[in-house]
């Protein structure tokens, strides 16, 4: 059994839980995937809707080749196959918001194949998990229940807009890792530019497939490659946020532990997760590919990708997350803690690699993730709206590095650029804020201090550690400005420590 296996308790002995899931991401791209429509957030319903994305007779989709490369740039992200032969299929079932009574998807032949990526825990331990597979497709619109007690409306501004349906292994076992992936696989994707990741504007979604198994029984069938005959999962739809992706598990699970001890069988099914209430209840049963009735689109041509033009967007892919902690590691020396909490964000990335640039990568680290982002948290602002720039928080990671400015003054500037602006160098001098480093000074002052705290003096000889009350006196007296590395060989030196 793995250190990370997550047991449940049952009357009848353990339970692990086994989870798959199918991230639904929608493709950033300006048009829809077979119509120029346009896909902004937030428009007026039904603006943004052609003949094509309404259904109208006669109206044939083109595909969009921009949202194809980035399926293709998606997957190269996810280590996945691209398949240079892939096709369009007719998926049919009846929504009031799905005008063509079908949506177009991508079955047998999908445009990308089997992959996988490295996620991390909470730990900051690494787990694997496989991708079977990405397929393009259109998104159906919305129904909207809440403005008339006696009717539905709808709203087809959604419709037609590209998403990357990917579809992972069952290789997650427990809800942190649930977490954990969609978390990498928002990063990614980020990084990539495929998709806007933010999962309040509905621009990921993940359907989570929960099973259970007694302990033991999940190794075997991997082992195997063959998880068909572990329990039988129900699919839980259109989760929406990493914490709800979390307690939908640990409730399915409990509900499916439940009524297996209780002498039922688990059935499979679409489920739906009720945030408010903290439980998941029942859909529809699960329909099958068959119940789809599959069948080519005969209004669309297989796609042909060919090989020179996914080179090409190999060659253009950005550092990744993964590659970006390790460089953090290796070639600047951060820990792996601050690797991570750095590379887990492209912004934040971008941002401390022009505050580390040609100074101390390790006080630029410190200062982004702590000083930085802990009053940006505090504002309530992202680091696209931070006050100070990469550029100015650079120049005073330099005065901290070169020593022209003590830690504690540095939050002054720090303050003073918040609030005012401008250079770090020129509010140090202007202001006079410069660290004392004459050893002259020091000592004089720290002479003064001796002479009128014979006491004090007694007190070191018999505990070295009351130096620090030494140290804040000399301190304040210089008004924060003493080097304090100075100011504590001095006091050595003086104390005979």
């Amino acid at each position: 059994m793995s250190d990370h296996s997550y047991v449940l308790q049952g009357t009848t002995g353990d339970w692990e839980i086994v989870v798959g899931m199918e991230v639904h991401a929608q493709v950033a791209s300006r048009s829809k995937l077979f119509s120029g429509s346009a896909t902004e957030y937030g428009a007026e319903p039904n603006t943004q809707v052609s003949l094509v994305d309404a259904a109208m007779p006669g109206m044939l989709p083109v595909i969009n080749a921009y949202c194809v490369e980035q399926a293709v740039r998606t997957g190269l992200g996810l280590n996945a196959q691209i398949n240079k032969y892939s096709r369009f299929d007719r998926k049919n079932y009846f929504y009031p918001d799905l005008p063509q009574g079908y949506q177009i998807s991508q079955f047998q032949f999908p445009i990308v194949g089997e992959g996988e990526i490295e996620c991390e825990r909470d730990d900051g331990s690494l787990f694997t998990v496989g991708i079977e597979r990405l397929h393009l497709e259109q998104d159906a619109g919305k129904s909207i229940h809440d403005l008339d007690p006696n009717a539905t409306y709808v709203d087809l501004n959604r419709s037609g807009v590209a998403l990357m349906e990917i579809v992972s292994r069952p290789h997650i076992r427990t809800p942190d890792e649930a977490a954990a992936y969609m978390k990498t696989l928002r990063t990614i994707v980020r990084y990539l530019g495929t998709c806007g990741g933010d999962m309040e504007k509905g621009q990921m979604r993940a359907d989570v497939n929960v099973s259970i198994c007694r302990p033991g029984q999940y190794e075997k069938f991997r082992a195997d490659g063959d998880f068909k005959h572990l329990g039988t999962r129900c699919e839980i739809k259109n989760v929406n946020s990493m914490r709800f992706i979390q307690q939908a598990i640990e409730y399915e699970a409990r509900r499916q532990i439940d009524l297996v001890e209780e002498g039922g069988t688990v059935q499979q099914q679409t489920r739906l997760f009720d945030a408010n209430k903290g439980v998941t209840r029942s859909m529809r049963s699960k329909e099958e590919a068959h119940d789809y009735r599959y069948f080519p689109c005969p209004d669309l041509l297989p796609l042909e990708i060919p090989q020179a033009r996914i080179d090409e967007i190999k060659a253009e892919l950005p550092e990744l997350p993964a590659d970006k902690r390790k460089r953090f590691v290796n070639e600047l020396g951060l820990s792996e803690y601050d690797a991570s909490v750095l590379a887990a964000d492209k912004d934040r990335a971008d941002y401390f690699e022009v505050v580390a640039a040609g100074h101390d990568a390790k006080i630029a680290a410190n200062w982004v993730n702590n000083e930085l982002f802990g009053r940006l948290n505090k504002e309530d602002l992202g680091i696209t709206e931070s006050p100070v720039s990469a550029g100015q928080l650079g120049k005073l990671v330099d005065l901290i590095s070169t020593d022209v400015i003590s830690g504690k003054i540095a939050k002054d500037v720090f303050e003073i650029l918040w609030d005012e602006g401008g250079d770090p160098a020129e509010i140090v001098e202007k202001r006079g804020l410069k660290q004392v480093t004459d050893t002259g000074a020091i000592e004089s002052v720290v002479d003064q201090l001796i002479a009128e705290n014979p006491e004090q003096v007694t007190s070191i000889e018999k505990n070295p550690r009351a130096l620090g009350w030494f140290v804040g006196q000399v301190m304040k007296a210089m008004q924060g400005k003493a080097n304090p590395k100075a100011v504590n060989d001095i006091l050595r030196q003086k104390l005979g420590l």
